[in-house]
């Protein structure tokens, strides 16, 4: 298999908000989609919008057994994941309980890493793979009452480097990136956040994108936000005369 198009595409989340907008934007480039979600109801609606190119596959994200089960039954090899499923209870630390905060972290940490190891099955033995965590800036500068998801999303940043550590140099046809596609208008978002179907614009060219100089990249909407570089890095870029100059999606 030599394309991300020969395979198919898994949407996290794909039920609402953006993992919908998502689904809906690479089935309409042509992209065969399985939207994982849990509500069934949820992703059929999905499905009537993203039409033919849409398989939905109830699943919950947060039970590994589960995930296991669903990737065994894709009607293709997967060759992009959007790791997109994600929930975010406002609860103050004195109201979460362990049980609590630790579901948060299993459904937006677990679950990236249940679905990504079983991407993995497929896309190591292929050696072509495209995945997308799709993470937040919310561990740098927590909000209240999101401690639950503030941890799990920082989390999400640091699984997107450790795969990159792993498997960067052993099957450089597995790219991985971070993208942070900004505050949305949608459930977990606001009132005033910017259109799902915008955004999905972009995480869609992100993930068809096989270019293996986007492997380890961060996005914050559609712009590259480039590594921070030390004082001899930047040294070294001026007497260069290098000019590193962030992409746009």
């Amino acid at each position: 298999m030599a394309k991300l198009s020969e395979g198919v595409a898994v949407v996290t989340g794909a039920g609402s908000g953006l993992g919908r907008a998502l689904a809906i934007e690479l089935c309409g480039r042509g992209q065969r989609v399985v939207g994982l979600g849990r509500r069934s109801d949820a992703l059929a609606q999905t499905a009537a919008l993203a039409g033919d190119r849409f398989t939905a596959m109830p699943t919950d994200v947060s039970d590994p057994e589960a995930v296991r089960e669903a990737f065994a039954k894709m009607p293709a090899p997967v060759t992009i994941l959007v790791n997109n499923a994600g929930v975010y209870p406002h609860r103050d630390i004195l109201d979460e309980t362990t049980e609590s905060f630790m579901q948060t972290v299993n459904i937006n940490l677990g679950g990236m890493v249940a679905c990504t190891r079983a991407a993995l099955n497929d896309m190591g033995a292929s050696g072509v793979g495209r995945i997308v965590n799709v993470s937040s800036f919310a561990d740098i500068a927590p909000m209240p009452c999101s401690g639950a998801y503030s941890v799990s999303k920082g989390a999400c940043s640091v699984f997107s480097r450790a795969l990159v550590a792993d498997l960067g140099d052993r099957i450089p046809g597995i790219v991985i990136s971070t993208w942070m596609p900004g505050m949305l208008k949608t459930d977990m978002g606001l009132p005033d956040g910017l259109d799902p179907a915008t955004a999905a614009k972009w995480g869609a060219s992100l993930a068809l994108n096989e270019d293996r100089s986007l492997n380890g990249t961060v996005w914050e909407m559609d712009r590259e936000i480039l590594p921070a570089r030390g004082l001899k890095g930047r040294l070294k870029d001026v007497l260069m005369l290098r000019k590193r100059k962030a992409r746009r999606l």
